[in-house]
């Protein structure tokens, strides 16, 4: 049950600012941060190349689908990454916008070859903190740049945290961060590699809810085992 929350904590964490599959990946590959402006468009994404000293990692983030939450607008971010065993694996977080930032109000991952799960309950005490939907607001401003990465020349602006813990360099025509190249404090680096566009939600299946509750009870109260990652449901 451990490793299970341990997975899903980096999950959550994740679409805010890390993704399960990660760490799964590269232990020490130190999960994605997104600095920029939050403008999501409905089948747009970015593909980035991620890079620090334990080595590299593809990651794609794409809008997939909209969702009310409480009567506030929400939005369906999904990242994929290559596993070791072969084949993607995707976290789904649904990102509720309420002016300046966001929060997550659910959480699905899905494993390659297995079950989507619905990790959504393992935040109810340890709630992912809001995001930034402008990350200017922590910044300043050094100036027009044309930045060349394998998805083209862009013309950013470029800013850097008032703490110096990171630099983004930031296009209208990239979705949904805006983000075209990141370097932080942490020797992380993140290069655009492919705008995407006609993407679609590529978690199939009705998600399987995790268990918060002690060994041998669903997080529901059921009285049934939770099933591990990618387990199917237990029958009735």
């Amino acid at each position: 049950m451990r490793s299970i929350r341990k997975f899903g904590f980096l999950a959550a964490v994740g679409l805010l600012a890390a993704l399960p599959v990660v760490s799964q990946m590269n232990p020490a590959m130190k999960p994605p941060e997104f600095r920029g402006i939050f403008n999501p468009v409905m089948g747009s994404g970015a593909a980035y190349e991620m890079t620090n000293k334990a080595g590299k990692t593809e990651l794609e983030l794409t809008v997939v689908g909209k969702e009310e939450v409480n009567g506030r607008p929400g939005v369906w971010l999904e990242m994929g990454a290559d596993t070791p065993q072969g084949g993607q694996a995707y976290a789904k977080n649904l990102l509720v916008i309420d002016g300046k930032s966001a929060t997550s109000a659910r959480m699905i991952i899905q494993m390659a070859g297995q079950a989507p799960v619905d990790v959504t309950a393992l935040f109810a005490n340890q709630p992912v903190p809001p995001i930034a939907t402008d990350s200017r607001e922590s910044a300043e401003h050094l100036g027009t740049e044309d930045v060349t990465t394998p998805a083209g020349t862009f013309s950013c602006e470029h800013y850097k945290a008032k703490d110096a813990s990171w630099e983004t360099w930031i296009s209208p025509k990239v979705t949904p961060w805006g983000m075209v190249k990141l370097v932080n404090s942490s020797d992380v680096t993140m290069v655009l590699t492919k705008v995407i566009t006609g993407a679609t939600d590529h978690i199939v299946g009705n998600p399987v809810p995790i268990s918060t509750g002690g060994a041998g009870r669903s997080g529901a109260g059921s009285g049934q085992g939770a099933p591990t990652l990618g387990q199917a449901p237990p029958k009735n």
